[in-house]
């Protein structure tokens, strides 16, 4: 049974921060959802109604594209070890850039992680756990190393360039405002 509540509890978070995998979900008005697995240390629990998200430059930004559209995401955790849970976080995000005033403040929350692009501030409107009786068991070998290897040997400069080719408009065609 699913069970909802309106903030995360100590229990969530200590669930939370044993996940080494969690997945991103947002949806324009018109257009494709996007669902993305996230990895790394890049998610934060600030207190009981908001998290921070960490996200570092890929082949698209869907989220910031749909966030600056309507705001809505969901953030989901399955258990692949130990009890079963899924938790889902759903709230409303906004991005954070590093060149908005309040970057430094979130970004202490995280390691210096190579190509970070965007931090993604989620006031959370409810939290939903269920069961997850059906997740098979997986085993955390590591974290992958190539993405934060491509991002080192770009630069800086080679990144923004990267995102002013790639990152500036969605796959549905909306802006990102990246470089604003």
């Amino acid at each position: 049974m699913a069970n909802f509540s309106t903030s995360i509890s100590k229990r969530h978070q200590d669930f939370i921060e044993k996940q080494q995998l969690f997945f991103v979900s947002t949806a324009p008005i018109n257009g494709r959802i996007n669902l993305s697995p996230k990895g790394m240390d890049s998610f934060r629990v600030v207190n009981e109604n908001r998290v921070l998200w960490l996200n570092v430059t890929g082949s698209g930004n869907e989220t910031a594209a749909h966030l600056l559209e309507n705001n809505r995401i969901t953030i989901m955790f399955c258990s692949f070890e130990g009890a079963p849970n899924i938790l889902r976080i759903y709230g409303k995000g906004t991005e954070i850039k590093p060149t908005d005033k309040s970057w430094n403040e979130v970004v202490s929350f995280f390691p210096k992680t190579p190509g970070t692009r965007q931090i993604f501030d989620i006031e959370i409107e409810s939290v939903q756990t269920s069961c997850g009786m059906s997740i098979p068991f997986y085993e955390y070998v590591g974290q992958r190393n190539q993405l934060n290897d491509w991002a080192t040997e770009k630069g800086e400069e080679g990144i923004k360039e990267y995102w002013k080719e790639k990152n500036t408009i969605s796959i549905d065609g909306l802006p990102t405002k990246i470089l604003d």
